[in-house]
């Protein structure tokens, strides 16, 4: 998506003198956003490619509480619930794995939300940069929507397969955006 934004007539019109301060603002936003999905891509390989099944098995519980209790005790307790349904065993640091992935999501969540909210006080002047805006928060929403069904799927192959994909076209989302804004803020 990068290479299609820099290949434009848009771009080539971006100039970097329409008011420097509002854009370093919305510019750090972005950057931090990206750089948020990626560590959330990251997060969700490993959650993948670790074990077999889900540590967590309900949403938006976790093991019935908002804190999942990973003592020992609490452990032996889900991972006998989980033998009886033959799935495999888990241990605290797949539960707390899983538990930042969602902790994370929230994060993406507030940080996609200013980023369109400044971008829509303070940018009247670029459509494109409105537009990519709007559609990074919608996509967030699907993006989380398709989290909590994959939870609720226990992790059904095209729901998981929708929720990495979404996951990528976010992270070209803040590529995207987070070029635009550079480009504003540099001179050429």
């Amino acid at each position: 998506m990068l290479i299609a934004v820099v290949l434009t007539n848009f771009w080539r019109s971006l100039s970097a003198n329409t008011g420097l301060a509002k854009f370093r603002g919305i510019k750090t936003v972005a950057i931090a956003t990206t750089i948020a999905i990626y560590v959330q891509l990251a997060l969700g390989a490993t959650i993948r490619h670790q074990h077999k099944d889900l540590s967590i098995l309900d949403f938006p519980t976790a093991n019935g509480a908002w804190i999942p209790d990973t003592s020992s005790t609490a452990l032996a307790k889900v991972n006998a619930w989980r033998d009886a349904r033959g799935l495999s065993d888990v241990d605290a640091f797949q539960i707390w794995l899983q538990m930042t992935h969602r902790f994370v999501a929230v994060i993406i969540g507030g940080l996609v939300i200013i980023f369109c909210a400044r971008v829509l006080k303070e940018v009247h002047e670029i459509a494109t940069l409105r537009r990519l805006s709007i559609l990074w928060a919608i996509l967030f929403f699907v993006q989380f929507i398709l989290g909590a069904w994959t939870i609720w799927s226990n992790k059904a192959a095209d729901v998981a397969t929708t929720h990495v994909a979404v996951g990528a076209i976010m992270l070209s989302f803040g590529v995207s955006v987070w070029a635009i804004t550079w480009r504003l803020t540099n001179p050429r």
